[in-house]
């Protein structure tokens, strides 16, 4: 017997100069798992964005409008975040709806000349909401103003009442 140590013949797959190649059956394997895996997580999304709530947060219609004396008599004071004219007469309080009853502009008190006008189609309105010409079919619509237990006036804009109710303070 010889001495000789016998050396194992190196791996063909460790002796190429080229880094092993990707079969034409493992590519196309590869490539269907991720695009599997990119439907599988886009069919997630849409599933979750289906049962979370579709809900629209609308400001509330029941808002504080301070104290009354913020408000001088003889006064009228438009919040535009509400769209709702606060007005205060020797009779009292009463609030008024900012949105025209034509196609809906909103409207802008006109100091100078007493009166609420529409910028859109010309519709004018007296400060009580009444109209006086334009082509709004009807006249702005009051809402329900109240006074909390901390003295704050109180409006309410689903509370549609007669133009003749006013809160005596």
């Amino acid at each position: 017997m010889s001495d000789t140590k016998s050396i194992p013949a190196p791996d063909s797959a460790h002796a190429s100069p080229h880094p092993a190649q990707l079969s034409r059956r493992d590519f196309l394997s590869e490539i269907t798992v991720g695009a599997l895996g990119v439907a599988g997580l886009g069919g997630a999304a849409l599933t979750y964005q289906y049962f979370s709530p579709n809900v629209l947060f609308e400001p509330s219609t029941t808002f504080r409008a301070g104290i009354p004396d913020l408000y001088p008599v003889n006064s009228v004071s438009f919040l535009q975040d509400q769209q709702v004219y606060i007005v205060r007469t020797p009779g009292g309080f009463f609030a008024v709806s900012a949105v025209c009853t034509h196609l809906g502009c909103v409207t802008q008190w006109k100091p100078e000349a007493n009166m609420i006008a529409c910028p859109c189609h010309g519709s004018k309105f007296e400060p009580n909401g009444k109209k006086i010409e334009g082509p709004a079919p009807r006249p702005l619509p009051h809402f329900s103003v109240t006074l909390t237990a901390d003295g704050e006036l109180l409006v309410d804009k689903l509370q549609v009442i007669k133009p003749d109710q006013v809160l005596n303070v």
